[in-house]
């Protein structure tokens, strides 16, 4: 990294799976009877009006560059998945809406980002997955994404799972987050969001990559498809990373018994 923060800008964590940024009901927890597919016209209300706010917030607001979204052009009407590393607690939220079809994007998310006014109570009961916190929510969940998939929807999935803002890194996370494509032998992209140094200010520029396909190899057991599809994406979210090149944000771990 060329640019390191002041003092005044560390964040400090005990492990690369910490929940950086909490809520309020950061124990939030849907009922189990909740409706994950909505198909109302509020639905396409919301998501229209989501979509019109995004473009402002992510171009106008964030002034995000994009490069690589051509590669989505040839699956717009097939069902595909996402995987991003999880840096902007707004943008990562809005931003898919623009790339991937207001109509078609949904996220998988941890269901305490219900529990997080405006966002939770607004949008993502119209476009969010919740994980499930037992086997019968996991189970809706299954059902929604193979619905959803047949129906050629584009789902985005944060494997990292907790938002670490401005993070220049990838964290670690295991390979059954792509129990989905396997499942499905549907294609992935990766999306990785980079922060480049400004001249002028010292919030930096943010610049996304869009890579891919990457399709699971069926002439492996399962298992071992899931694996070779984690190793690709990691490496590649890994590679896109390194085009980073300031820190806004600097992690330090804590030392052993919580002491910084």
């Amino acid at each position: 990294m060329n640019t390191k923060p002041s003092q005044r800008n560390v964040i400090y964590y005990n492990s690369l799976t910490d929940d950086i940024v909490k809520s309020k009901q950061q124990d939030f927890t849907l009922p189990s009877d909740y409706q994950i597919i909505k198909r109302t016209p509020l639905n396409y209300l919301m998501r229209f009006l989501a979509t019109g706010f995004a473009y402002l917030f992510t171009y106008g607001g964030m002034h995000v560059k994009v490069i690589g979204r051509d590669k989505l052009f040839k699956y717009k009407h097939q069902g595909y998945f996402v995987y991003a590393n999880h840096t902007q607690m707004v943008n990562d939220v809005f931003m898919p809406l623009t790339l991937f079809g207001w109509k078609d994007y949904y996220a998988i998310a941890n269901q305490a980002n219900w529990g997080i006014p405006i966002i939770g109570k607004i949008l993502l009961p119209y476009g969010g997955l919740p994980v499930g916190k037992n086997i019968k929510q996991a189970i809706h969940l299954l059902k929604a994404v193979n619905t959803l998939i047949k129906e050629n929807a584009h789902i985005i999935i944060y494997p990292e799972a907790h938002v670490w803002p401005y993070y220049t890194d990838i964290r670690p996370f295991p390979a059954t987050s792509f129990n989905f494509p396997v499942q499905t032998t549907k294609p992935s992209f990766v999306m990785t969001t980079t922060y480049q140094k400004r001249k002028f200010s010292k919030r930096p520029r943010i610049t996304v990559y869009i890579d891919g396909p990457f399709f699971p190899d069926t002439s492996l057991p399962k298992k071992l498809q899931q694996k070779k599809l984690h190793d690709q994406i990691f490496t590649q979210l890994k590679n896109r990373s390194k085009l980073s090149n300031c820190e806004y944000y600097r992690y330090q771990q804590r030392k052993i018994g919580g002491q910084k």
